[in-house]
């Protein structure tokens, strides 16, 4: 219960980025071992999506192809990194939760694990989701291919990677909502309240996000995005009013004794 002047929270949070960049990099290192595996993981939505368009469109051919010199190393920089981010994410959640730690009282430090059981499966989730919504997508934007006349999809392995990778971090980050919502309310800084009160200005923002943070630009992905978000949000509420229930409770019990 403290008191850190600015120069302290810049040196703890410098301290919480290194620990966070460092098991970032060992993971992805780790990653670089099973490359090959990976590769052919993230390339599974588009082999999904195609057999899937096949069906309604039997003449359609696509092929996957690399340009550049550089592109696969490169490649395989972006697939390791974002797998390093996902495997350690336990690791970065935790310094983020010990970096606002300070800033709470010492009675409400217990709530770290509560935070990292809440954190970590939603993080994962959202990237799961984020996976296994990509074949749909896909199959959306190909479907718009003339099938009157023969036409091959040259599709860039690269250009569809990165969709894949930046999709599954956006849904996993966007799934983190609830738990930095109901963190901020523990803190102090807003109650449920104030949240019930821009409950309507936050549901059209995950929407507006949704469409913004999507780069497949499909609306079956914003609607995959936005819509767990804004079910979150109102959860997220919920435990926010039990949790201001129960402040109010301890601070009128205090007053009592007083």
């Amino acid at each position: 219960d403290g008191v850190m002047w600015l120069a302290d929270h810049l040196r703890e949070l410098r301290y919480r980025l290194m620990v966070s960049a460092f098991a970032i990099i060992a993971f992805s290192s780790l990653a670089a071992i099973w490359y090959n595996e990976l590769y052919l993981i993230l390339m599974r939505p588009y082999l999904v999506a195609v057999e899937m368009l096949k069906q309604s469109n039997p003449n359609l051919t696509s092929s996957t192809v690399i340009s550049g010199v550089s592109t696969p190393f490169i490649l395989a920089l972006q697939v390791c990194m974002v797998a390093g981010l996902v495997v350690s994410s336990p690791v970065w959640l935790y310094q983020l939760w010990a970096f606002i730690v300070p800033a709470l009282l010492a009675k409400e430090k217990k709530y770290a694990l509560g935070f990292l059981s809440a954190a970590i499966p939603l993080f994962l989730f959202g990237v799961l989701v984020g996976y296994y919504i990509m074949p749909q997508g896909i199959s959306v934007m190909l479907s718009f291919t003339p099938s009157t006349i023969p036409i091959t999809n040259l599709l860039e392995v690269n250009d569809f990677l990165k969709l894949t990778l930046q999709l599954m971090v956006i849904f996993g980050l966007g799934f983190l909502m609830p738990v930095v919502v109901v963190g901020v309310n523990l803190i102090g800084l807003v109650s449920a309240a104030q949240l019930a009160k821009v409950r309507t200005y936050v549901i059209f923002g995950t929407f507006v996000f949704g469409a913004a943070a999507t780069p497949s630009t499909d609306p079956f992905s914003m609607l995959a995005l936005a819509l767990p978000m804004t079910l979150l949000y109102l959860i997220a509420e919920v435990v926010c009013r039990f949790n201001d229930r129960r402040k109010a409770k301890a601070a009128a019990a205090v007053v009592e004794v007083a």
